[in-house]
Order: structure tokens, then C-alpha cells, then sequence
């Protein structure tokens, strides 16, 4: 009798997967990345900041900083329509006091499963090592990247000089 544990290599062959639209580009990153997608709101601009660092949003009782990850990757991101939403990101690295961060998004993240079948990499494009992409994948008809979460992360605190906390 075969038996399926959580062990088992086929038990974790296949996973869940948010495919986030953003202007250009569309990112995959895990299910549990995302913590809630909110309406946009105009950040709060901290005074001389990169470009891709777009301010501060309040979101329950914290300050999270926002991103455009299109103009972090050095493409144009635009300006922000009907469609824009905020992605709040589960920060994984313990470096942003807040635990969470946004990442502007041109609608709502799409629930995808994936597994080996469906997904191949896609070299066409090289990433620099020190960048927030890991690689581009194909799947099926999409090209999503993969973030470097931690690198973004990373990124983010080099930015932020305390601004991003509890709301008082």
C-alpha cells in the first residue's frame, strides 16, 4: 500500500503560488508572501529616496514602506491608475522593524499551482547577481520573476532610516 506522507516527494511536487500583475512584468513568488493586497493610497514621501522606494502607507496599526518594483528593476513603472493595488509582503528577513512591506501591483495577485510540468526557466534575459530578480521562469504562456525577497528586504533597510513603525 502506498501512502502519502508529507515526506513523500510527490506529497510536495506541487505548490501554491500568487502571480502578482505589476505594469510591465508579472512576479510569482509563494502563497504565503502575501499578506493582504489594499486599495492604493498615495505614499508618504521621507524626504531624498530612490525612485523605486515610494513612501510609507498606513496599514492596520504600522507604517509600511512601498515599492515599485518595475523602477527597482530599472524600468518604468508610470503612474498609478484604477487598477493599482498594494501588495503587503510577509518580510522573511527580521531586517524591516514592521515585518511587512508593499509592492505597487496593477490589480489583484492571481492563485496559481505549480510544479515541474509547468514551469521551465527562461534565460533570455540575464539578472545581475546583486539585483532583486533571482531568474525569470516560463509557465505556459506567462514569464513571471522571481524576486530576491531578501535582497529587496535588504534594499528597504538601507532606505529607511526608522520612519516605518507602529502608528502612534
Amino acid at each position: 500500500m502506498d501512502v502519502m506522507t508529507p515526506a513523500t516527494p510527490a506529497a510536495i511536487d506541487e505548490i501554491y503560488c500568487q502571480l502578482v500583475p505589476l505594469r510591465q512584468l508579472r512576479l510569482i513568488v509563494p502563497r504565503i508572501c502575501i499578506a493582504e493586497v489594499i486599495r492604493y493610497v498615495p505614499p508618504q514621501r521621507q524626504g531624498p529616496q530612490p525612485g523605486w522606494f515610494r513612501g510609507l502607507v498606513p496599514w492596520t496599526t504600522l507604517r509600511v514602506p512601498v515599492i515599485s518594483f518595475e523602477e527597482l528593476c530599472g524600468r518604468e513603472a508610470g503612474e498609478p491608475g484604477g487598477r493599482t493595488r498594494i501588495a503587503i509582503v510577509n518580510a522573511m528577513s527580521g531586517r524591516l522593524e514592521t515585518g511587512y512591506y508593499g509592492i505597487l501591483t496593477e490589480g489583484f495577485p492571481q492563485l496559481v499551482r505549480v510544479n515541474h510540468g509547468v514551469m521551465k526557466p527562461d534565460e533570455r534575459q540575464a539578472w545581475p547577481a546583486d539585483g532583486p530578480v533571482v531568474c525569470q521562469i516560463r509557465m505556459i504562456n506567462e514569464y513571471p520573476l522571481i524576486p530576491d525577497l531578501p535582497r529587496i528586504e535588504e534594499m528597504l533597510h538601507d532606505c529607511l532610516d526608522g520612519s516605518a513603525r507602529r502608528l502612534s
